[in-house]
């Protein structure tokens, strides 16, 4: 199988040793995104703006990819306070309709730049 990296100027810049997404046969895998905005990398204020910032940056890699967010299979959401998993379904619900992806959100104690969300994706095209 060839893999291959994704990437996308209308998504942040990775910061580091990884791709915004590699492709993988018809599975795209799709590296966790934080509330950056891609033209300033500035962090958006609060979580309900990160956390939209973050469906953005996502569906900018999943576009690059060839797919939408409707392609998403699975999502892995980190919260740095747990109490945002009301608000994460109820912004959630914005960007997905039913089926809706598989989802785990894990609680952690500290996200890159201080972000209050990060979100991984796995999407079939």
């Amino acid at each position: 199988m060839t893999k291959h990296p994704i990437q996308t100027g209308d998504a942040p810049e990775a910061i580091g040793t990884y791709s915004q997404a590699v492709a993988a046969g018809n599975t795209i895998y799709l590296s966790g995104q934080i509330g950056l905005d891609p033209q300033t990398m500035e962090m958006s204020e609060g979580f309900d703006a990160q956390a939209h910032r973050v469906f953005a940056n996502l569906r900018a890699v999943a576009a690059a990819s060839g797919g939408t967010l409707d392609d998403i299979v699975k999502l892995t959401v980190f919260l740095s306070d747990l109490t945002n998993f009301v608000k994460l379904n109820e912004i959630m619900a914005q960007y997905f309709t039913n089926p809706y992806p598989a989802r785990s959100a894990v609680g952690v104690s500290q996200l890159p730049r201080g972000a209050l969300v990060e979100i991984e994706a796995i999407l079939v095209r």
